[in-house]
Protein backbone atom coordinates (compact mmCIF):
# COMPACT_ATOMS: atom_id res chain seq x y z
CA UNK A 1 0.00 0.00 0.00
CA UNK A 2 2.75 2.47 0.90
CA UNK A 3 2.65 4.93 3.74
CA UNK A 4 -0.63 6.21 5.17
CA UNK A 5 -1.92 9.52 3.70
CA UNK A 6 -1.50 12.51 6.04
CA UNK A 7 -5.16 13.51 5.63
CA UNK A 8 -7.04 10.45 4.39
CA UNK A 9 -10.63 10.73 3.24
CA UNK A 10 -11.58 7.39 4.81
CA UNK A 11 -10.62 5.78 8.10
CA UNK A 12 -10.98 2.00 8.31
CA UNK A 13 -11.23 0.52 11.82
CA UNK A 14 -10.67 -3.15 12.64
CA UNK A 15 -11.20 -4.19 16.28
CA UNK A 16 -9.29 -7.37 17.12
CA UNK A 17 -9.20 -9.64 20.15
CA UNK A 18 -7.34 -12.95 19.90
CA UNK A 19 -8.07 -13.27 16.21
CA UNK A 20 -4.53 -13.98 15.10
CA UNK A 21 -5.75 -17.07 13.29
CA UNK A 22 -7.83 -14.98 10.86
CA UNK A 23 -6.73 -11.34 11.20
CA UNK A 24 -4.28 -11.31 8.29
CA UNK A 25 -7.06 -12.04 5.80
CA UNK A 26 -9.13 -9.09 7.04
CA UNK A 27 -6.16 -6.69 6.91
CA UNK A 28 -5.12 -7.90 3.46
CA UNK A 29 -8.65 -7.38 2.12
CA UNK A 30 -8.45 -3.72 3.18
CA UNK A 31 -4.98 -3.18 1.75
CA UNK A 32 -6.19 -4.67 -1.56
CA UNK A 33 -8.92 -2.03 -2.02
CA UNK A 34 -9.20 -0.28 -5.38
CA UNK A 35 -9.69 3.04 -3.56
CA UNK A 36 -6.42 4.20 -1.98
CA UNK A 37 -7.12 7.39 0.03
CA UNK A 38 -7.60 5.68 3.37
CA UNK A 39 -5.89 4.86 6.62
CA UNK A 40 -6.27 1.50 8.35
CA UNK A 41 -6.46 1.55 12.16
CA UNK A 42 -6.34 -1.82 13.91
CA UNK A 43 -7.24 -1.72 17.60
CA UNK A 44 -5.76 -4.64 19.50
CA UNK A 45 -8.14 -5.06 22.41
CA UNK A 46 -5.74 -6.74 24.83
CA UNK A 47 -5.07 -9.86 22.76
CA UNK A 48 -3.00 -12.61 24.37
CA UNK A 49 -2.27 -14.56 21.17
CA UNK A 50 0.06 -13.59 18.31
CA UNK A 51 -1.99 -10.55 17.22
CA UNK A 52 0.74 -8.06 18.21
CA UNK A 53 3.36 -9.87 16.11
CA UNK A 54 1.04 -10.10 13.11
CA UNK A 55 0.29 -6.38 13.21
CA UNK A 56 3.94 -5.41 13.64
CA UNK A 57 4.68 -6.95 10.23
CA UNK A 58 2.25 -4.48 8.57
CA UNK A 59 3.65 -1.29 10.07
CA UNK A 60 4.10 1.47 8.91
CA UNK A 61 1.37 0.77 6.33
CA UNK A 62 -1.27 0.58 9.06
CA UNK A 63 -1.86 2.36 12.35
CA UNK A 64 -2.07 0.16 15.45
CA UNK A 65 -3.58 0.95 18.83
CA UNK A 66 -3.05 -1.41 21.76
CA UNK A 67 -5.27 -1.30 24.83
CA UNK A 68 -6.31 -3.51 27.72
CA UNK A 69 -9.22 -5.81 26.99
CA UNK A 70 -12.36 -3.68 27.16
CA UNK A 71 -14.67 -5.20 24.54
CA UNK A 72 -15.55 -4.52 20.94
CA UNK A 73 -17.42 -1.26 21.64
CA UNK A 74 -14.42 0.29 23.39
CA UNK A 75 -12.13 -0.93 20.62
CA UNK A 76 -14.28 0.63 17.90
CA UNK A 77 -14.57 3.85 19.93
CA UNK A 78 -10.79 4.00 20.28
CA UNK A 79 -10.57 3.75 16.50
CA UNK A 80 -13.19 6.47 16.00
CA UNK A 81 -11.30 8.80 18.35
CA UNK A 82 -8.07 8.21 16.40
CA UNK A 83 -9.66 8.47 12.95
CA UNK A 84 -8.43 11.29 10.72
CA UNK A 85 -10.88 10.64 7.87
CA UNK A 86 -14.16 12.40 7.20
CA UNK A 87 -15.70 9.00 6.46
CA UNK A 88 -15.42 6.05 8.86
CA UNK A 89 -15.81 2.36 8.11
CA UNK A 90 -15.53 -0.77 10.23
CA UNK A 91 -14.42 -4.28 9.39
CA UNK A 92 -14.90 -7.10 11.87
CA UNK A 93 -11.75 -9.18 12.10
CA UNK A 94 -13.50 -12.32 10.84
CA UNK A 95 -15.00 -10.64 7.76
CA UNK A 96 -13.55 -9.67 4.36
CA UNK A 97 -14.05 -6.87 1.85
CA UNK A 98 -14.13 -7.25 -1.89
CA UNK A 99 -11.78 -4.82 -3.71
CA UNK A 100 -14.43 -2.30 -4.93
CA UNK A 101 -16.05 -1.83 -1.49
CA UNK A 102 -14.55 1.52 -0.47
CA UNK A 103 -14.63 2.94 -3.99
CA UNK A 104 -18.35 2.23 -4.37
CA UNK A 105 -19.24 3.84 -1.06
CA UNK A 106 -17.09 6.92 -1.61
CA UNK A 107 -18.71 7.35 -5.01
CA UNK A 108 -22.12 7.08 -3.34
CA UNK A 109 -21.29 9.87 -0.88
CA UNK A 110 -19.91 12.02 -3.70
CA UNK A 111 -23.23 11.63 -5.53
CA UNK A 112 -25.38 11.99 -2.38
CA UNK A 113 -23.77 14.67 -0.20
CA UNK A 114 -26.80 14.83 2.11
CA UNK A 115 -26.37 11.17 3.14
CA UNK A 116 -24.73 10.37 6.48
CA UNK A 117 -24.61 6.55 6.36
CA UNK A 118 -24.74 3.82 3.75
CA UNK A 119 -24.13 0.11 3.68
CA UNK A 120 -23.67 -2.59 1.06
CA UNK A 121 -25.08 -6.05 0.61
CA UNK A 122 -23.11 -9.07 1.84
CA UNK A 123 -22.20 -12.60 0.91
CA UNK A 124 -22.66 -14.98 3.84
CA UNK A 125 -20.28 -17.85 4.52
CA UNK A 126 -20.73 -20.31 7.40
CA UNK A 127 -17.92 -22.73 8.19
CA UNK A 128 -16.49 -22.16 4.74
CA UNK A 129 -19.78 -22.79 2.89
CA UNK A 130 -21.79 -20.12 1.06
CA UNK A 131 -25.29 -19.75 2.56
CA UNK A 132 -28.29 -17.56 1.77
CA UNK A 133 -29.61 -15.22 4.48
CA UNK A 134 -33.16 -15.87 5.63
CA UNK A 135 -35.86 -13.50 4.43
CA UNK A 136 -35.97 -11.72 7.81
CA UNK A 137 -32.31 -10.72 7.34
CA UNK A 138 -32.99 -9.05 3.98
CA UNK A 139 -31.46 -5.57 3.95
CA UNK A 140 -33.52 -2.52 3.10
CA UNK A 141 -32.65 1.09 2.34
CA UNK A 142 -34.21 4.31 3.62
CA UNK A 143 -35.97 4.93 6.91
CA UNK A 144 -35.58 1.43 8.28
CA UNK A 145 -36.07 2.03 12.03
CA UNK A 146 -39.30 0.03 12.43
CA UNK A 147 -38.07 -2.83 10.23
CA UNK A 148 -34.82 -2.96 12.23
CA UNK A 149 -36.51 -3.45 15.61
CA UNK A 150 -36.90 -7.27 15.59
CA UNK A 151 -33.24 -7.84 14.68
CA UNK A 152 -30.26 -5.95 13.34
CA UNK A 153 -30.46 -5.13 9.62
CA UNK A 154 -27.21 -3.16 9.50
CA UNK A 155 -23.79 -4.79 9.53
CA UNK A 156 -20.72 -3.02 10.96
CA UNK A 157 -18.52 -4.47 8.20
CA UNK A 158 -20.83 -3.07 5.51
CA UNK A 159 -21.33 0.53 6.64
CA UNK A 160 -19.62 3.80 5.81
CA UNK A 161 -20.50 6.73 8.09
CA UNK A 162 -19.67 10.42 8.13
CA UNK A 163 -17.52 10.87 11.22
CA UNK A 164 -19.48 13.98 12.19
CA UNK A 165 -22.55 11.78 12.77
CA UNK A 166 -21.00 10.36 15.94
CA UNK A 167 -21.08 13.86 17.43
CA UNK A 168 -24.86 13.81 17.03
CA UNK A 169 -25.82 10.24 17.95
CA UNK A 170 -22.90 9.19 20.15
CA UNK A 171 -20.58 6.23 19.73
CA UNK A 172 -20.89 2.53 20.62
CA UNK A 173 -22.24 1.85 24.12
CA UNK A 174 -19.37 0.31 26.08
CA UNK A 175 -21.79 -0.96 28.72
CA UNK A 176 -23.32 -3.41 26.26
CA UNK A 177 -21.21 -6.58 25.89
CA UNK A 178 -23.29 -7.59 22.84
CA UNK A 179 -25.83 -6.01 20.46
CA UNK A 180 -23.88 -2.77 20.70
CA UNK A 181 -24.28 -2.33 16.95
CA UNK A 182 -28.07 -2.86 17.16
CA UNK A 183 -28.13 -0.09 19.78
CA UNK A 184 -26.19 2.35 17.57
CA UNK A 185 -28.20 1.59 14.43
CA UNK A 186 -31.44 2.29 16.31
CA UNK A 187 -30.10 5.68 17.39
CA UNK A 188 -29.17 6.47 13.80
CA UNK A 189 -32.10 4.97 11.91
CA UNK A 190 -34.76 6.70 13.99
CA UNK A 191 -33.48 10.02 12.60
CA UNK A 192 -31.69 9.35 9.32
CA UNK A 193 -32.13 7.12 6.26
CA UNK A 194 -29.69 4.24 6.06
CA UNK A 195 -28.89 4.06 2.36
CA UNK A 196 -28.23 0.73 0.69
CA UNK A 197 -25.84 -0.01 -2.15
CA UNK A 198 -27.50 -3.10 -3.57
CA UNK A 199 -24.28 -4.88 -4.36
CA UNK A 200 -22.55 -7.56 -2.22
CA UNK A 201 -19.13 -6.14 -1.32
CA UNK A 202 -18.56 -7.83 2.04
CA UNK A 203 -17.95 -11.49 2.85
CA UNK A 204 -19.54 -12.06 6.25
CA UNK A 205 -18.03 -15.16 7.80
CA UNK A 206 -19.52 -17.08 10.71
CA UNK A 207 -19.82 -20.40 12.44
CA UNK A 208 -16.59 -20.20 14.45
CA UNK A 209 -16.64 -20.73 18.21
CA UNK A 210 -15.52 -17.20 19.18
CA UNK A 211 -18.18 -15.39 17.15
CA UNK A 212 -19.89 -12.83 19.40
CA UNK A 213 -23.26 -13.17 17.69
CA UNK A 214 -23.40 -16.84 18.67
CA UNK A 215 -23.60 -15.98 22.36
CA UNK A 216 -26.73 -17.08 24.18
CA UNK A 217 -29.25 -14.59 25.53
CA UNK A 218 -28.66 -11.80 23.03
CA UNK A 219 -32.24 -10.58 23.44
CA UNK A 220 -31.29 -9.42 26.94
CA UNK A 221 -29.08 -6.77 25.35
CA UNK A 222 -31.56 -5.95 22.59
CA UNK A 223 -34.10 -5.30 25.36
CA UNK A 224 -31.68 -2.88 27.00
CA UNK A 225 -31.13 -1.10 23.69
CA UNK A 226 -34.90 -0.79 23.22
CA UNK A 227 -35.29 0.59 26.74
CA UNK A 228 -32.57 3.14 26.00
CA UNK A 229 -34.15 4.35 22.77
CA UNK A 230 -37.56 4.64 24.42
CA UNK A 231 -36.04 6.68 27.24
CA UNK A 232 -34.13 8.91 24.81
CA UNK A 233 -37.19 10.96 23.78
CA UNK A 234 -35.92 10.83 20.20
CA UNK A 235 -38.77 8.80 18.77
CA UNK A 236 -41.92 9.93 17.07
CA UNK A 237 -45.22 8.59 18.42
CA UNK A 238 -45.36 5.97 15.68
CA UNK A 239 -41.76 4.93 16.35
CA UNK A 240 -42.52 4.69 20.09
CA UNK A 241 -45.44 2.38 19.42
CA UNK A 242 -43.36 0.14 17.18
CA UNK A 243 -40.45 0.03 19.66
CA UNK A 244 -42.77 -0.70 22.57
CA UNK A 245 -44.47 -3.54 20.69
CA UNK A 246 -41.08 -5.11 19.97
CA UNK A 247 -39.98 -4.59 23.57
CA UNK A 248 -43.10 -6.34 24.86
CA UNK A 249 -42.54 -9.28 22.54
CA UNK A 250 -38.86 -9.67 23.41
CA UNK A 251 -39.52 -9.31 27.16
CA UNK A 252 -42.22 -12.00 27.03
CA UNK A 253 -39.96 -14.43 25.19
CA UNK A 254 -36.97 -13.76 27.43
CA UNK A 255 -39.07 -14.01 30.63
CA UNK A 256 -40.48 -17.33 29.47
CA UNK A 257 -36.96 -18.64 28.96
CA UNK A 258 -35.96 -17.47 32.44
CA UNK A 259 -38.92 -19.30 34.02
CA UNK A 260 -38.02 -22.52 32.22
CA UNK A 261 -34.56 -22.27 33.77
CA UNK A 262 -35.87 -21.52 37.25
CA UNK A 263 -34.81 -17.85 37.23
CA UNK A 264 -38.16 -16.57 38.51
CA UNK A 265 -37.02 -13.20 39.90
CA UNK A 266 -35.41 -12.36 36.56
CA UNK A 267 -38.56 -13.51 34.74
CA UNK A 268 -40.68 -11.20 36.92
CA UNK A 269 -38.43 -8.26 36.09
CA UNK A 270 -38.77 -8.76 32.33
CA UNK A 271 -42.52 -9.36 32.56
CA UNK A 272 -42.83 -5.91 34.14
CA UNK A 273 -40.14 -4.18 32.07
CA UNK A 274 -42.31 -2.98 29.18
CA UNK A 275 -45.19 -1.65 31.28
CA UNK A 276 -43.44 1.54 32.37
CA UNK A 277 -43.24 2.69 28.73
CA UNK A 278 -46.96 2.34 27.98
CA UNK A 279 -48.29 5.02 25.65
Amino acid sequence: MGRIPNKPLVSVIIPAYNRGWILREAVDSVLAQDFRDFELIVVDDGSTDNTREILRAYEPDIRVRHQSHQGVSAARNTGIAAAAGKLVTFLDSDDLWLPPKLACQVEFFDSNPEAVICQTQELWVRNGVRVNPKKRHHKLGGMIFSRSLPLCLVSPSAVMIKKSLFETVGRFDENLPACEDYDLWLRISCRYPVHLIDRPLVIKRGGHADQLSRAAGLDKYRIRALQKILESKLLSEAQCRAALKTLEEKCAIYANGCRKRGRHAEANYYEQAARKYGL
